[in-house]
C-alpha cells in the first residue's frame, strides 16, 4: 500500500522515492539507540535462567520418587518456557551482532535444554513474522487443527475437521496441553527432511537426541514407572499450555487478510497484532511478547528495549491513523475465544441461524 510519504515529485515532475512511513519510524528509532544489542541484560538473563534450571534439575533428584514431584514439573514447565524465550531472541537475532553466537544460543536454549528444533521454527517464524495474519503465507494460521476465517472453516464440512471447527473455543485450552509434544514430532520431522544443511541437522540431530535421552533417563532412574509417565504429562503438558497461553494472544482474533491482499509494512504489521498492558512481571511472564506491535516492526530490537520503543510506536500509529490495539491479558483470550467461536459459526446453523 503506497502511502502519502511514499513518494513525491522533482521539479522535472520525475517521481523520487522518499522514506515511508515505517523508514521514518525506524531512523527514529535508531537514532534513539533502540537497536543496540544489550549483551550484559541477556548475559544474566541466560545466568539465572540457567542457574534455576539446574536447581529445578537438582531438586527432582533429591526429592526422588515422589508424587509431590508434578510440583517440580510445573515449575520445570516454567522454567523451559523461559529458556524457550532465550532461543525465541536468540532467533530473532536479538542478543548478539554475530550471527553464529546466536545460532549457539538457539541449539543450546532450543534443541539441547528443551527439546526444540532451532532451524524449523526460525524458518516457520520468519514466515510468520513477514505475513502475519496472511492466509496463504503465514505457516501460524495454516495447520489443520484450527480455523481462523470463516473461509477455513467452511472448508472443513464433514468429520472431525468439521467437529473441531464448530467446537474450537471450547477446547482451545485443552488443545494447548498438546502443543509441547506437536512442536517436539514438527522438530523431528524437519530434521529428517532435506530442507536444512546437512551440517545443521547433524548439529541439531545431535543436541536434540542428548536432551531425550538425558530427559528421559533421569526421570526413568528418579521415578517409579508410573510416576515417571505422569511426570513427562504434567510437565510436558503445562509446558504446552504455558507457551500457547504466551503466543495467543499475539495475534489470534486479530484482523486475517486474505490471499493476494497488498498492505504496506507498518500497516500490515499493526493492525494485525496486539499488544497485551502490564508491568514488570507481564513483561517476565510473556518473554516481552507482550510488545508483539513493537516487536513486529523491529523483530531484531532487545527485548528490554520494546517498553522503551513503545511510545514512539504509539505516536507513529496516531500520526499514521492506524490503531494500536492493546488490551488486558484476560480480555486478550476473551478476544480470541469470541474469535474462533464466531468463525466456527456457520458450522453450527442448529444453533446459530
Amino acid at each position: 500500500m503506497t502511502t502519502r510519504s511514499d513518494k513525491v515529485h522533482s521539479a522535472a515532475g520525475t517521481p523520487r522515492r522518499r522514506g515511508s512511513d515505517y523508514a521514518v519510524l525506524s531512523r527514529t528509532v535508531s537514532e534513539a539507540g533502540l537497536l543496540r544489542k544489550r549483551p550484559g541484560h541477556y548475559t544474566m538473563r541466560i545466568i539465572i535462567t540457567l542457574s534455576l534450571l539446574f536447581a529445578a534439575w537438582t531438586v527432582f533428584v533429591l526429592v526422588g520418587p515422589s508424587w509431590w514431584q508434578m510440583l517440580t514439573a510445573a515449575a520445570l514447565a516454567v522454567l523451559f518456557t523461559q529458556t524457550a524465550f532465550i532461543g525465541h531472541d536468540a532467533g530473532h537475532q536479538q542478543i548478539s551482532e554475530d550471527r553464529r553466537i546466536n545460532t549457539l544460543i538457539g541449539w543450546v536454549h532450543g534443541n539441547l535444554l528443551v527439546g526444540l528444533g532451532f532451524g524449523w521454527w526460525v524458518d516457520k517464524h520468519d514466515r510468520h513474522h513477514a505475513h502475519p495474519n496472511h492466509e496463504g503465507r503465514d505457516p501460524d494460521i495454516a495447520g489443520a487443527a484450527l480455523a481462523f476465517s470463516r473461509e477455513q472453516a467452511l472448508r472443513r464440512r464433514r468429520g472431525p475437521a468439521r467437529w473441531l471447527a464448530r467446537s474450537q473455543a471450547w477446547l482451545f485450552f485443552p488443545m494447548l496441553l498438546l502443543e509441547a509434544f506437536h512442536l517436539h514430532v514438527a522438530s523431528v520431522r524437519k530434521l529428517m527432511g532435506n530442507t536444512l544443511p546437512v551440517r545443521v541437522r547433524v548439529v541439531e540431530g545431535v543436541l536434540m537426541a542428548l536432551h531425550l535421552v538425558g530427559y528421559l533417563t533421569i526421570v526413568l532412574v528418579t521415578l517409579t514407572p508410573l510416576q515417571a509417565l505422569c511426570f513427562v504429562l504434567v510437565h510436558q503438558g503445562l509446558f504446552g499450555l504455558y507457551m500457547g497461553c504466551s503466543f495467543a494472544p499475539n495475534h489470534k482474533g486479530m484482523p486475517v487478510l486474505e490471499e493476494g491482499t497488498k498492505t504496506g509494512f507498518l500497516r500490515r504489521q499493526v493492525l494485525t497484532s496486539r499488544n497485551i498492558r502490564g508491568g514488570p512481571l507481564t513483561d517476565l511472564l510473556l518473554g516481552g511478547l507482550n510488545y508483539q506491535i513493537e516487536h513486529h516492526l523491529f523483530p531484531s530490537m532487545p527485548r528490554p528495549n520494546l517498553r522503551r520503543v513503545q511510545p514512539l510506536v504509539r505516536d507513529a500509529c496516531e500520526r499514521y491513523g492506524l490503531t494500536y490495539h492493546e488490551t488486558g491479558l484476560l480480555n486478550s483470550y476473551a478476544e480470541v475465544l469470541r474469535h474462533l467461536h464466531r468463525v466456527g459459526g456457520p458450522l453450527r446453523p442448529e444453533l446459530e441461524y
